[in-house]
């Protein structure tokens, strides 16, 4: 029990309910396919009981198995650290330079964020990750980017095991033609497979290569982009929250100069700032080193002035001309909305004629927005907002310049 304890943490044992959800479930199919292939297929290629390179190659192999699991677990059941319950400031004057959740009853803590998944306001919220069924933030922002590096060299290593043998084991039996490609096998030829290579294993070991080719290269693009933001002490959202800024102050023509304040100015010292020897990241997740000209409520300011913002500039209104049932691929409205429906975990709404809408972005075919709910739902801090289909709703007129003024006094 010890062992396991210190193997993966669980901070609740109903936290291993997260393995049931497609993302964990198919993830951990691909390692399973890939690490079980690789090793049937090394002993096919390489015996590793009688050559030193082959039991170079079994080790390794059977390493990048434990750290890919390593981290995959303890990126899955440590989590990324959440904002207490209620939580406030312990001086009442910061306030004001923070928003406030209604679900959690609290104030977003600096970098946090709520994620409408986990129900709870996240300690520097990067993204949830539907392959870890949970989201990266401060705690296990190292062992999710660690996994990344891991996953993509683990499938390298196991691609080559796979071509490897193929070829060993074709290269007697069928003539492609390729009277250059010679590849010295006099130490592997020595020992005859415990196991014969039959079509199956042929077909299998294809399936397992086109896995590990393709988790590679898709899982080693997502590493680079999480080290572009780490080794810049930001997150995936707070990178868009940057770009935001500065397109605020474009619009606005603005004299303002805004600083991300968490940028320590050295790759190296915003690198330590999540990876650790201790595995423990630095900080509480709630007070963080900041830039000399910045202080702890940089960002959370700015994002009060573009959450003002975009009730100004973004929100339209819409009105339902057509009953939607909230369905995620609705075939009624058209193919079109059939096949383009958003590849999001986000919500759909349902809607009925004459229900009003708030659109904030949308698509060709789809839109997201809040639902304008009856004064006793606000009051009881009830919120409905998700995906809906386009054709469902109209673009209501009304005097712009009335709604602006009616948006600056539910800010004030």
């Amino acid at each position: 029990m010890n062992f396991l304890s210190a193997f993966v943490t669980f901070e609740n044992l109903h936290e291993v309910r997260r393995l049931c959800h497609w993302g964990p479930v198919i993830a951990l199919s691909v390692i399973a396919v890939c690490s079980s292939m690789a090793i049937l297929d090394s002993i096919i290629w390489y015996w590793p009981l009688d050559t030193t390179g082959g039991s170079i190659n079994f080790i390794m192999l059977i390493n990048w198995t434990v750290l890919i699991l390593y981290n995959y677990f303890n990126a899955m059941f440590v989590g990324p650290g959440y904002i207490p319950l209620g939580w406030k400031p312990e001086n009442q004057q910061d306030y004001q330079y923070l928003q406030f959740c209604r679900v959690c009853q609290g104030y977003k803590a600096p970098r946090s964020h709520h994620c409408r998944k986990c129900n709870r306001c996240v300690m520097k919220m990067d993204h949830h990750c539907p392959w870890i069924n949970n989201c990266c933030g401060h705690q296990n922002h190292a062992y999710f980017t660690s996994f990344l590096l891991l996953a993509p060299l683990g499938c390298s290593h196991a691609a080559i095991i796979f071509i490897m043998t193929m070829y060993t084991q074709l290269y007697e039996r069928i003539s492609f033609g390729w009277s250059t490609v010679k590849i010295d096998m006099s130490a592997v030829r020595r020992f005859q497979p415990l196991m014969p290579f039959s079509v199956p294993a042929f077909a299998a070991t294809l399936f397992a290569l086109g896995l590990a080719l393709g988790t590679t290269i898709a899982v080693g693009m997502l590493f680079f982009i999480q080290m572009k933001v780490i080794l810049r002490n930001k997150t995936s959202i707070e990178a868009w929250i940057e770009e935001k800024a500065k397109d605020r102050i474009q619009y606005y023509q603005t004299e303002e100069e805004f600083i991300f304040p968490y940028d320590l100015g050295s790759r190296w010292q915003n690198f330590k700032q999540v990876f650790t020897w201790s595995g423990t990241p630095k900080g509480d997740g709630i007070e963080w080193p900041v830039h000399p000209k910045c202080h702890q409520h940089t960002l959370t300011i700015e994002q009060l002035k573009q959450k003002a913002d975009k009730r100004v500039r973004s929100q339209v209104q819409y009105r339902a001309v057509e009953d939607y049932n909230g369905a995620c691929c609705p075939l009624s409205k058209g193919v079109h909305t059939f096949f383009r429906t958003p590849c999001t975990e986000e919500p759909r709404i349902p809607l009925s004629k004459g229900d009003t809408i708030l659109a904030t972005r949308g698509t060709k075919w789809w839109m997201y927005g809040d639902k304008v709910l009856r004064e006793e739902q606000m009051k009881a801090g009830e919120r409905i907002r998700g995906w809906f289909p386009r054709r469902c709703v109209e673009k209501c007129h009304y005097d712009t310049a009335a709604s602006d003024t009616t948006s600056e006094k539910k800010l004030n």
